[in-house]
């Protein structure tokens, strides 16, 4: 018997099962991969992301694993322009990158190190229920016969394809459409940093350097653009480049080598899900979803990790009654995740910004401490009220000489 069965062992599942055995708890932690294994994702860890692994004792091993450190960022949005890097938090004055098969096998390896039992290989096939009451999971390692684990609490952090989601029903709300979808790859003969880059024609490009002295290359487009993309893969992620930047466009065209295939995802609906129940939570994209547009989906994947251990960790100890430790959890998460969500949902859109933010973005532009202070918004350091309280949106309007008639100070 487990105080704690998570199901998935990436950023969100390692984590929580790391926390929790560092507490005490006996838990149990199952993939169906086996690490050092791939993921299709961003690779951007925020500043807020990093201090949590820094605080976990796991920085400096993604460090030591040759990450390159990034200090500074090219952001544009549609002839927006937003150069420059965030204060440090937590004393991290750097981002980093680094690819799954590193990331990953990080935190899988810490969680082992606190006394979680991890199975790999392990396919769930569902959940063993009691009473209306989630009380283990079933399923098998490899080819081997079924097996049942029990335990005080399931969590599913297996992603937006969540078994566990799907196996209680877990609600869907604040769905927004998807956008647009993503191709990516990892490009040698380049060495452009970090850009973030939104042209006029609903197309978007990224550029960060990761392991393996190579810098990922992505394009984000919208969907109806989907089937004439698939038909021609390499000349329209080529043609994608050389609308949004065309300096980078010509680097790549002259010097760029590609070293392994496209990773192609079309991604699902922006959602929450009801994040807990009785004898079951989810975490990560089991629970939570925005498009990748901002790189936001590891950061959280490490706040609500943290956030959830600690609430489970109270219910776990007798210090609360587990309902209710698990619903500040779902609360609490909604309310800081609103503003990312909202911001991310808005951008993704790959479209002329509401007015509201246009004018806000480009009095942004004008002022390096006041870009420095948007870019440290977005990595987490920076809260809203810093920038979109009336009294701080005049100062920037003053600073940036933006004329009364065409001061905005509140979405329309």
């Amino acid at each position: 018997m487990y105080d704690v069965i998570v199901v998935g062992a990436r950023c969100s599942g390692s984590p929580v099962a790391m926390l929790l055995a560092r507490q005490g708890h006996r838990v149990l932690m199952v993939d169906r991969a086996s690490f050092p294994s791939d993921a299709v994702s961003t690779h951007y860890i925020h500043q807020a992301g990093l201090s949590r692994l820094k605080d976990w004792g796991l920085l400096d091993e993604v460090i030591a694993a040759k990450t390159p450190a990034i200090r500074k960022m090219n952001f544009s949005y549609r002839g927006i322009h937003l150069n420059g890097f965030a204060d440090p938090i937590d004393g991290i004055d750097a981002v980093y990158c680094p690819r799954r098969t590193v990331l990953d096998e990080i935190l899988v390896n810490a969680a082992r190190r606190a006394g979680v039992e991890v199975i790999e290989g392990f396919t769930v096939s569902g959940l063993v229920t009691s009473d209306g009451q989630v009380t283990g999971i079933r399923g098998r390692e490899g080819d081997g016969p079924e097996r049942e684990f029990r335990s005080t609490i399931v969590v599913g952090a297996d992603g937006f394809h969540s078994t566990v989601a799907k196996a209680v029903g877990a609600e869907l709300y604040n769905v927004r459409p998807a956008s647009g979808f993503i191709y990516y790859s990892y490009f040698s003969g380049v060495d452009f940093g970090l850009h973030h880059k939104t042209g006029f024609n609903e197309r978007w490009i990224g550029t960060w350097p990761t392991n393996g002295d190579v810098t990922m290359l992505a394009t984000i487009c919208t969907r109806r653009q989907l089937k004439e993309f698939r038909q021609d893969v390499d000349n329209k992620f080529q043609a994608a480049f050389d609308d949004v930047a065309p300096e980078l466009g010509e680097q790549l065209r002259d010097q760029g080598r590609r070293e392994e295939p496209f990773r192609p995802m079309r991604y699902p609906d922006n959602y929450y899900r009801r994040a807990y129940g009785p004898g079951w939570a989810l975490v990560g994209d089991a629970g939570y979803h925005k498009d990748p547009f901002t790189g936001w989906g590891i950061t959280d994947s490490f706040l609500h990790g943290e956030m959830l251990a600690a609430r489970i960790h109270e219910g776990l100890s007798g210090e609360r009654i587990m309902e209710d430790a698990l619903a500040e959890y779902n609360k609490v998460r909604d309310e800081e995740s609103a503003g990312v969500y909202d911001f991310t949902t808005t951008l993704a859109e790959l479209t002329p910004l509401p007015p509201f933010f246009e004018t806000v973005m480009s009095a942004l532009s004008t002022d390096q401490g006041w870009t420095d202070k948007m870019l440290g918004l977005i990595a987490g350091g920076v809260e809203d009220h810093e920038i979109y309280s009336p009294e701080n949106l005049k100062r920037l309007y003053d600073d940036a000489g933006v004329p009364e008639d065409k001061r905005l100070y509140e979405p329309s």
